[in-house]
């Protein structure tokens, strides 16, 4: 049964959740060209959260239990707002750049689905320096595959994101220091 077969309807389930992280760890290319078109934004959102939850916790128990609310907490933010944040970004730059080929939620979806994944894994010391290309590459393949764009405009889009995404924490950055 696939992702799409087990919850036609915009609802997270655990069945979604495991039948997304194998479908998009082991064939990321066929999920997300399965994916519903109209699938909204409860299935990606329960995804993210429940990805988060387990790493802001590992990751706590690993570094040590100091705070634990407060540091998890800071965890859980950090990895759900970068999601809106980058899918905003990259919403804006693909809407200026070539059009609005697909709507903000399918794209926070591939956001979503590709950073839960990571975030599996990613807790584990010095392991972010494998997951972070690793999950570019699945968002990449979800903006193929799953919002069919060109792999030239996937890139482009991603590219200039990121600059931008960059460029804004180095300001914000530089205002903190002076």
């Amino acid at each position: 049964m696939t992702p799409i077969e087990a919850d036609r309807m915009d609802k997270f389930s655990i069945n979604f959740y495991m039948q997304a992280v194998f479908g998009i760890m082991g064939h990321p290319r066929k999920f997300f060209s399965e994916l519903p078109r109209s699938s909204g934004m409860t299935q990606a959102l329960g995804f993210l959260i429940l990805s988060a939850v387990f790493f802001s916790t590992a990751a706590q128990m690993h570094t040590g239990l100091q705070n634990f609310f407060v540091v998890g907490g800071i965890y859980m933010l950090n990895a759900v707002g970068m999601v809106f944040i980058l899918a905003g970004l990259a919403f804006a730059v693909m809407t200026v750049s070539i059009g609005k080929k697909v709507g903000f939620v399918r794209l926070f979806g591939i956001y979503a689905l590709c950073s839960g994944v990571t975030l599996l894994v990613s807790w584990v010391p010095y392991l972010a320096l494998l997951t972070e290309p690793w999950k570019w590459y699945l968002i990449g393949t979800g903006m193929t595959s799953g919002c069919g764009l060109k792999l030239k405009e996937a890139l482009m889009i991603m590219a200039i994101s990121l600059g931008i995404w960059y460029l804004f924490f180095q300001a914000i950055i530089a205002i903190i220091i002076h």
